[in-house]
């Protein structure tokens, strides 16, 4: 059985059938520099034979037929295989299921899908046969964002393919599916590769650190940092500062004891940043899974402890009413 690699997004691909896409996203994740790692092969269908690959390549799986099932419990039954195998995301590879708003919502901007047509065009079934009705010149296929809206999602990346004299819709999708077997991972790869890019991260970041009262945005000792207006700063942002190879926020804390306590909790997420003292803590957001209200919460608190009492003051008033 392959070894579990750090530092890379465990995905959870749902399948229903043969899985040649659930293949391609495997075997593309056994290079050396695929940011991302299958952790579960799931179906509603025992019998699908993408599973008995997926065990042979030593990689969990879970099957639950859908039959006889309340479509809302059997996608409660897929969501907790799925968060139990540590997912952080879900790769739909041929998976036959409307999924319930629920699941959907549940695992909001993390999870996509492959479809056989050149979207917006030829959402749902059929999708070969339609575009050589329509006597388009090419078909293709789109990886995108899962929302409720079937085949509504926004766009990660798409691939044409043409569509030549005398092709059958069979003939057509094998062509689109080699293309699906090269986009489906490239997409995927791009996508969980974004919680680690500093400065999407930073994007991220910003607008929660602008959104405290007065703040400005500057650069100090070469790291984006947001302060008070004319006054201190609440938060920077480090990027592998003295090449330490992480990327953090930066905020200020209570002292000694509360910072040796955050990391005594959590020494892969808390660590001290160098040259600031007790006064602050780092916290890292390169590890994916950012809980971003969280570190809403954190700017707010740094900010309180770095506001003058007269800005504090009149917030707390505010509030009151």
């Amino acid at each position: 059985m392959p070894e579990r690699r750090t530092g890379r997004a465990p995905v959870a691909v749902l399948i229903s059938g043969s899985g040649t896409n659930m293949a391609a996203l495997l075997y593309a994740s056994r290079a050396d520099d695929c940011p991302y790692e299958i952790v579960l092969v799931a179906s509603n269908d025992p019998a699908a034979g993408g599973l008995k690959l997926a065990r042979a390549e030593g990689v969990p799986t879970f099957a639950l037929p859908h039959k006889g099932m309340d479509r809302a419990d059997h996608d409660a039954a897929m969501d907790a295989a799925i968060r139990e195998s540590g997912a952080q995301y879900v790769a739909l590879a041929g998976y036959m299921r409307i999924l319930t708003s629920g699941f959907v919502s549940g695992w909001e901007g993390r999870m996509l899908n492959i479809h056989p047509s050149l979207l917006p065009r030829y959402k749902g079934l059929h999708t070969h046969e339609r575009a050589i009705e329509a006597g388009d010149s090419h078909a293709g296929c789109s990886v995108h964002l899962v929302t409720a809206e079937l085949d509504d999602g926004p766009l990660l990346g798409q691939t044409p393919v043409a569509i030549l004299p005398g092709d059958t819709p069979d003939s057509l999708a094998a062509r689109v599916l080699i293309a699906e077997h090269q986009l489906y991972s490239r997409c995927l790869a791009a996508y969980v590769s974004r919680e680690t890019d500093p400065q999407w991260l930073l994007g991220q970041l910003r607008p929660r650190a602008m959104a405290q009262p007065q703040a400005e945005e500057t650069v100090s000792h070469g790291m984006a940092c947001f302060g008070i207006a004319g006054g201190k700063k609440f938060a920077y942002v480090s990027s592998d500062h003295h090449g330490d190879g992480r990327v953090a926020l930066l905020c200020k804390i209570s002292g000694l004891d509360e910072q040796a306590m955050l990391i005594e909790r959590d020494a892969m997420r808390f660590f001290r940043p160098a040259y600031f003292g007790d006064g602050w803590i780092a916290i890292r957001l390169d590890l994916g899974g950012v809980d971003w209200d969280e570190i809403e919460g954190w700017l707010a608190r740094s900010w309180r402890a770095v506001a003058p009492k007269k800005l504090t003051r009149l917030l707390d008033a505010a509030d009151a009413f």
